[in-house]
């Protein structure tokens, strides 16, 4: 059995990265659907509580948590706060993530490497932790989307720490989907979202491979939203990114290599990237 989720009255939402952009967006979305409760976590306050402001005239309870995902501790407190508040969420969205783009040589071990596998990976792993528990326990159909990349299914020159932690999360997230179905948990789904450059500040530069143009963010949150509420397993965005899969996995390597760097221009799409500023 797969319910889909037709309204989000009564639900609580709990959204990472939720200040600005498309995490901001999905807030968005939880109002319209009239969640109950919408909470934001995000490490930006002045923004945060900017967005709190938007929200607010929605008729959703809207509850605002300044949160550093990097941090263990940081998660474990916030998470506290939400179980004794309003309850573990039903909607769980890991949106939160960061990039950095050049050589892997090039990166700082602490400020590069481990803050992007602490925010774009263990964060996500550390908060459905907290709340699945719960989610378990009291049987209501709930929902877990997990932000990943098709990054995380093709390698990419400049790109190897920030491929690597969604590599990382696809894994994990959809083996949490089967672990669910075969623990005999089937109220809750999870969605591994795995998009191509979306047209954010976080892929400032980035250009879109051939047939790949950059995605517009608000199509895009429209079509995780339908997602999330399906229950569907995975989304890849846009179509080229299931191609490219594919013939990743029957050429050789040495004809992908070609047909990824000469003819599809994935190998290059780094190289004008400056990020968010």
């Amino acid at each position: 059995m797969n319910p889909v989720i037709d309204t989000l009255a009564g639900s609580t939402v709990l959204i990472t990265g939720a200040a600005m952009g498309m995490g901001k967006m999905y807030a968005q979305l939880a109002v319209r659907d009239h969640a109950s409760h919408v909470i934001l976590w995000d490490i930006n306050a002045a923004e945060l509580e900017r967005t709190a402001a938007e929200l607010r005239a929605g008729g959703s309870q809207i509850h605002t948590m300044v949160v550093d995902v990097s941090r263990l501790e940081s998660i474990e407190e916030a998470a506290e706060a939400v179980r004794s508040g309003v309850g573990a969420p039903d909607i769980l969205i890991n949106n939160a993530g960061i990039v950095r783009g050049k050589y892997f040589w090039e990166h700082d071990q602490r400020s590069d490497i481990a803050a992007t596998m602490n925010i774009n990976t263990l964060a996500l792993m550390h908060i459905t932790r907290e709340f699945l528990p719960e989610m378990i326990s009291r049987g209501r159909t709930s929902r877990i989307v997990n932000v990943a990349s098709a990054a995380g299914l093709l390698a990419n020159p400049k790109m190897s720490v920030y491929s690597s932690s969604k590599w990382a999360v696809i894994g994990w997230s959809d083996s949490l989907r089967l672990e669910l179905v075969q623990a005999g948990h089937r109220h809750i789904k999870v969605t591994t979202f795995c998009p191509s450059y979306i047209k954010t500040g976080m892929f400032a530069g980035a250009r879109g491979p051939l047939l790949t143009p950059l995605l517009e963010p608000g199509p895009v949150t429209e079509r995780v939203w339908r997602a999330m509420k399906d229950g569907q397993p995975m989304l890849m965005m846009p179509w080229t990114v299931k191609l490219s899969t594919a013939l990743r996995g029957v050429l050789p390597i040495a004809a992908w290599d070609v047909v990824a760097g000469r003819v599809f221009g994935v190998y290059k799409s780094m190289e004008h990237f400056t990020g968010r500023k």
